[in-house]
């Protein structure tokens, strides 16, 4: 029954990921960095600590009682991931829904994976598995197998883009994507995918925060909560400073008082924005508790936000138009992320 919890719990997890950015969509008249930094403040400042107030009520003097250390790292992990979920609105413009949430997710379920084991091959702990031990035994190389395979979903997914950048007029490709821009969005999709991927790590070295959330007598299905609160510092940092430079240079700043935008339909889209993306986490720490194994959690709530957004893809009429050939490409792009995704989750469970 727990594992059953946990698979619905990611599941929806990965509808709050997979869905947020459409309420972006009801956004008018704002510059991205506006609405951008609007839902951020919600998604990053305000819902965390209230979810943690209300599930685990002492989070703040467990935060203050944790060692420097451990605060810190999970505070950087929570930057780079910053960086990561900056790009990926970034890419979501270029690319759409569909392909932009693909290439992206593909990568942060591989390095997702990667990146803990890495970093205790430089760092020792003996209670974690480091990249070694990874190569040494059987699940480990099934891991390693899935990262491969996700890096070539990754690459028909792109050749579906070129593709499509192929088979559309201009005009055509623009109503469906505004800003579609094969080439720059798959770079930015690059890079946030594998900076994504560090939120997974800054959950792992906060678990110390977590396990003291246990041990206070919190329900352990509540317990990353009180992670997420130092974990989305960093990301509030990255975004905030990234938003204001924007406004800044765009000129922007009057956007958050503009008369002649619908200024109370802007903050609650944006607003709304932002709590379901926190959503997608607060579910995710439920999942995870339920399954107890944090890189095959991190890998199922991948898979079904891949699922998600391109089932909105479609709705949005994203690759309407294209060839079959276009289509196909696309779609075993996806199957092959999927296929890499569940080889990921088995490694780890017979680890």
């Amino acid at each position: 029954m727990g594992i059953i919890l946990g698979v619905l719990f990611h599941f929806l997890g990965g509808f709050a990921s997979g869905s947020f950015y459409m309420a972006f969509k009801r956004v008018s008249g704002w510059s991205w960095e506006t609405y951008w930094v609007i839902g951020g403040i919600f998604s990053w400042l305000v819902i965390p600590p209230l979810a943690a107030w209300i599930t685990i009520p002492g989070f703040a003097a467990i935060i203050q009682q944790t060692d420097s250390t451990v605060i810190t790292i999970t505070y950087v992990m929570g930057l780079l991931w910053g960086v990561g979920g900056l790009t990926y609105g970034l890419g979501i413009r270029y690319l759409g829904m569909s392909l932009g949430n693909s290439v992206i997710l593909g990568y942060c379920a591989a390095f997702g994976s990667l990146i803990p084991p890495l970093y205790y091959n430089l760092f020792p702990d003996g209670r974690k598995i480091s990249f070694n031990d990874m190569m040494s035994s059987t699940g480990g190389r099934w891991v390693l197998l899935g990262v491969l395979v996700c890096l070539a979903g990754i690459a028909i997914c792109g050749c579906a883009g070129m593709m499509k950048e192929k088979d559309l007029p201009e005009e055509y490709k623009r109503r469906s994507i505004a800003e579609f821009n094969l080439v720059k969005g798959l770079i930015v999709a690059t890079v946030s995918g594998i900076l994504s991927a560090c939120f997974n790590f800054g959950i792992e070295a906060g678990k110390p925060m977590a396990e003291s959330a246990v041990t206070l007598g919190y329900n352990p299905l509540f317990q990353n909560n009180v992670t997420y609160v130092v974990l989305l510092w960093g990301g509030l940092t990255t975004n905030f400073i990234w938003c204001f430079l924007l406004n800044a240079r765009n000129k922007t700043f009057g956007d958050y008082i503009n008369s002649k935008t619908p200024l109370l339909s802007n903050y609650f889209f944006s607003a709304l924005a932002g709590t379901t993306w926190f959503m997608q986490f607060f579910f995710y720490g439920m999942g995870e508790s339920k399954l107890g194994n944090g890189a095959s959690s991190w890998i199922l709530h991948m898979a079904f936000i891949i699922l998600i957004s391109n089932l909105w893809g479609i709705y949005l009429k994203e690759w309407k138009g294209v060839a079959s050939k276009t289509r196909y490409t696309i779609i075993a792009g996806i199957v092959t992320i999927l296929i890499s995704v569940f080889l990921v989750g088995y490694g780890n469970s017979l680890e």
